[in-house]
């Protein structure tokens, strides 16, 4: 995974439409390899993995949005094994194309007499054509594409409506057991959402290299604009703010690795990660290129230069896979609050430690910033903590995605040091072209925490001062 998701970064960063077709692929290909049965495993993997056969992930439903366990699409057995499928997915990413010859969807729908919610959910095989026992394809399987949506970006991949049984009998074979869709599904959506972080920081660092180099060539005012102090602290900002999320999103894919290793405490603090990793990277990737748009200026907002299609481009990243307002719900009700902040507490202590291994550097200032955020963060678990006990849980779920990003300007500031102390030790005995690089990495984490953790303390104030439930205010 850490070799593998370095590689996606660069692929992603190209070109973000097109990475998906393969990265959905892949996805829906461990689910398969993790709870198919062999049968299903030797039929569909190897097509997979050459690339004639592509995948897709089907939950979404006209009405039902983010809220899975409203999904309506039925699965009746046949009695031979298969299931007919019958219902409608919308916003399905690389749902039909020309690139493959076979697309193999991955369907969640509700067997007869199943649970309501997304207990009741299962899992289903459903290819766009049936195939042969020797892969050679055969008739349609009506599972068709009835409309293809026109969007604000990523143009290049193609989100569909797809109408399942609509014109026939669709047919469509259980993988795993019944009822464990959700279960089943998240092994792809956990990747899925790793790679949502994966095209925020790709594309904020890719705006960023492409806004640095019209900085040094572009002329104002007598001087290239890279030496006008404002450009250059937008330009600090960015890089700081790109190589914390890349250092982050290598660190989480490590994690996956150490996962399949059998380490169990990585698993719980891959867990804490991936909504921080889908959130805060898509969000600040957002960010990232709309700063890349004002250094460009007039330029920046014409489509010929495209510098604007890394805005359009990204900020459907901060929606779908479970927009970050979910994502932060999950992190704070389930992954810490759920097993009361032991993780987390686990997760506070590494950084803790890389700040007493930092304390020799001269950076007191910046280590005393993230300090204090620590402090803060416990004070606002305390209150989260009585509000839960009180049953007060709006009051909580009202200020989710300020304590996320909170936590998020801790983990990125945490990554960036890792990397200063590294550099730091590496000054003593590197060569004259490597210490520009190495005291860049120290910069980072200075510019880091002047312009970027000092938003704790606004957002400090936001949640322990204000208490009142959201629901209750009229607007």
């Amino acid at each position: 995974h850490s070799i593998t998701f370095a590689c996606s970064s660069i692929f992603t960063g190209a070109n973000v439409a097109l990475s998906m077709y393969s990265s959905l692929s892949q996805g829906s290909m461990n689910v398969i390899l993790k709870v198919g049965s062999e049968e299903q495993k030797n039929f569909y993997v190897p097509k997979m993995m050459e690339g004639s056969w592509g995948g897709t992930m089907c939950l979404t439903e006209p009405g039902a949005g983010s809220d899975v366990g409203a999904v309506q699409t039925t699965a009746k057995p046949n009695g031979d094994g298969t299931y007919k499928i019958n219902g409608v997915k919308i916003f399905i990413s690389s749902g039909d194309s020309d690139i493959f010859e076979n697309n193999i969807h991955l369907v969640l729908a509700r067997t007869p007499g199943a649970p309501e919610g997304t207990k009741g959910l299962s899992l289903f095989i459903v290819p766009k054509f049936l195939a042969k026992e020797n892969g050679e394809l055969g008739a349609l399987n009506n599972a068709t594409c009835t409309k293809i949506e026109e969007k604000m970006g990523i143009h290049g991949s193609s989100t569909c409506e797809i109408t399942f049984g609509g014109e026939g009998d669709c047919i469509g074979k259980l993988i795993g057991k019944e009822f464990d869709g959700m279960a089943n599904m998240f092994i792809m959506m956990n990747e899925a959402r790793l790679s949502c972080g994966i095209q925020g920081e790709a594309q904020g660092n890719l705006a960023y290299e492409l806004t640095k180099q019209f900085a040094l060539e572009r002329s104002q005012f007598g001087t290239e604009i890279i030496n006008h102090p404002d450009v250059k602290r937008m330009l600090l900002k960015m890089r700081s703010m790109g190589r914390g999320m890349r250092s982050l999103i290598l660190y989480t894919a490590n994690l996956f690795d150490e996962v399949e290793s059998g380490n169990e405490a990585a698993g719980k603090e891959l867990a804490l990660l991936i909504p921080i990793c889908k959130s805060f990277c898509t969000d600040e990737g957002f960010n990232l290129s709309v700063d890349a748009i004002q250094v460009h200026g007039g330029y920046g907002f014409c489509t010929e230069y495209g510098i604007e299609q890394f805005a359009r481009d990204t900020k459907i990243a901060t929606i779908y896979e479970g927009t970050n307002g979910i994502q932060s719900i999950d992190f704070v009700m389930r992954k810490i609050l759920g097993d009361q902040g032991k993780a987390f507490g686990e997760f506070v202590q590494k950084i803790q430690a890389s700040m007493v291994k930092a304390a020799p550097l001269g950076l007191d200032s910046e280590l005393a910033s993230m300090g204090a955020s620590l402090v803060k963060g416990q004070k606002i678990l305390e209150l989260y903590s009585s509000f839960a006990k009180d049953k007060k849980f709006n009051n909580i779920l009202s200020s989710t995605m300020d304590f996320l990003n909170f936590c998020g300007n801790i983990i990125i500031s945490w990554r960036l040091l890792d990397g200063a102390i590294k550099a730091q030790a590496a000054l003593s005995s590197c060569s004259a072209e490597d210490k520009k690089y190495y005291e860049s990495k120290i910069m980072d984490f200075k510019v880091y925490c002047q312009h970027y953790l000092t938003r704790n303390v606004g957002i400090t104030h936001s949640i322990l001062n204000f208490d009142q439930d959201l629901t209750s205010i009229e607007l």
